[in-house]
């Protein structure tokens, strides 16, 4: 899908050069303020610089599958407008939300995603899994919606040179203002939909795994644990914390589901979405993977995977905010603002920029 010819997707390529286990730490969960806001955060973690850019697609705009033309592939006309960031330096999208309050994320599922060989008799319905995030968007308004409608197209193989020839492996975390939430998964069989009542996504194993895993860590608490009597003998915690002794710590999925589930949970509901919106990029940050934490070795080299970029969407006020691993600085997109302005034209926002530091020495 590219937007030279009026389309847009979620980028296939999820690591270039360096393979696709390098895009294996993304995390996502929402939040709920007192006001009925759903607030939906997310990071993005690559092994070199990712290039978002932020994409504007209006509604009425014609999309067509990224399938080669010789394979055939869906087309259709966008009935909602959407926001979000391109990848690699690609006009695609890979994490969003539309006019509606939906959001839309794509995460990494290695191992796991299975997809089918396209047919020529469905070849009207089908897409490359990059596609998908797009189509969602454009199409649906509520999760509701989605669960009526998420497997009447076919999600098929589309090998990708920069993956090792693999099809892009992903899973699909669907949210919208009410706070519903679903996963979507390409299995073997078919995508299955999963429920999800807590909001959170990271990557593999497949998201029913994770949801068992849960009772694991049933003990972990936000309240400190009270001191206790031991043969006379008073024993009391350290510090604060002594709740959540124990909780993983580790950048692995299983280990940062977990967190997401613990802080998600523990946060302290805010009066407003507009409030909640900077909360959840502060819970965000409990998730950064700083530059040399994670390696990888291959082929002789050593490949370092770290935040490229978190993105947080305000599904009540329609605001869609990121900051980058290069400028920590939170800029949002007004998604009616940005839709109107675009004028029925899909637009890009270049967000490449550095840090500014803001000299107070005598701000007396």
């Amino acid at each position: 899908m590219n937007l030279k010819k009026r389309t847009v997707g979620m980028i296939a390529v999820a690591a270039t050069v360096i393979g696709m286990s390098t895009a294996d730490a993304c995390t996502a969960l929402h939040l709920t303020a007192k006001d009925g806001g759903v607030v939906v955060g997310r990071t993005m973690e690559f092994g070199l610089d990712v290039k978002s850019d932020g994409v504007i697609v209006p509604a009425g705009v014609e999309l067509s599958s990224s399938l080669p033309k010789e394979e055939g592939g869906i087309k259709y006309k966008t009935k909602y407008g959407l926001v979000g960031l391109n990848f690699m330096g690609k006009h695609m999208v890979v994490d969003g939300m539309n006019e509606k309050g939906m959001y839309v994320g794509a995460l990494y599922l290695p191992g796991y995603a299975h997809y089918p060989k396209i047919e020529a008799k469905t070849a009207s319905k089908s897409m490359a899994p990059e596609d998908y995030v797009a189509w969602l968007l454009s199409n649906f308004s509520s999760v509701e919606e989605v669960k009526k409608n998420y497997n009447k197209v076919i999600l098929v193989q589309h090998p990708q040179k920069e993956i090792g020839g693999e099809s892009f492996p992903g899973h699909f975390l669907v949210t919208d203002k009410t706070g519903a939430s679903v996963v979507i998964e390409p299995l073997k069989g078919g995508l299955k939909i999963y429920e999800n009542p807590l909001g959170v996504l990271t990557n593999s194993p497949t998201f029913d795994w994770h949801m068992i895993n849960l009772s694991n860590y049933v003990n972990l608490s936000a309240v400190n644990v009270p001191k206790i009597n031991l043969k006379n003998k008073k024993i009391k915690s350290f510090g604060q914390g002594s709740g959540l002794v124990g909780i993983p710590g580790d950048y692995t999925p299983p280990s940062r589901f977990v967190r997401a589930v613990a802080f998600s949970q523990a946060a302290i509901q805010l009066p407003s979405s507009k409030e909640t919106f900077t909360e959840v990029f502060h819970i965000m940050n409990s998730f950064d993977i700083p530059l040399g934490t994670v390696r990888e070795v291959q082929d002789g080299k050593i490949h370092y995977d770290y935040t490229q970029w978190t993105s947080v969407a305000d599904l009540k006020d329609l605001v869609y905010g990121v900051k980058t691993y290069t400028d920590q600085s939170i800029r949002v997109i007004d998604v009616k603002k940005a839709l109107e302005a675009a004028k029925g034209k899909i637009r890009v926002i270049k967000l490449k920029s550095e840090q500014k530091l803001d000299d107070i020495s005598t701000n007396f």
